[in-house]
């Protein structure tokens, strides 16, 4: 069992930027994919960023490429998703996931609760 929980969510002004961190229970950790998803008001939730258990490998959502990065430290089981040239259509519920698999595409099977970001025009 993996328990996420996330942080560093909040209010920003368009162009500004913002670290999200997961912060991950469990032994496993370093074996997991782990994966950034977001849910915006009215619309389906959407994968944005996802990494492999040792960091070498990352994937994104071409809305975000250029702009988020994701990065792991596996000695402080913690995930983050540095956000950069934020904008208004990046406001939603950012979500935590983590994989049972090391592989980054697939259905993820853990989730946190959720941190929310909004990004003011």
């Amino acid at each position: 069992q993996v328990q996420l929980v996330e942080s560093g969510g909040g209010l920003v002004q368009a162009g500004g930027s913002l670290r999200l961190s997961c912060a991950a229970s469990g032994r496993t950790f370093s074996s997991n994919a782990m994966g950034w998803f977001r849910q915006a008001p009215g619309k389906e939730r959407e994968f944005v960023a996802g990494i492999n258990p040792n960091g070498g490998r990352t994937l994104y959502a071409d809305s975000v490429k250029g702009r988020f990065t994701i990065s792991r430290d596996n000695a402080k089981n913690t995930v983050y998703l540095q956000m950069n040239s934020l904008k208004p259509e990046d406001t939603a519920v950012y979500y935590c996931a983590a994989r049972a698999s090391g592989y980054v595409q697939g259905k993820y099977d853990y989730w946190g609760q959720g941190t929310q970001v909004t990004v003011s025009s």
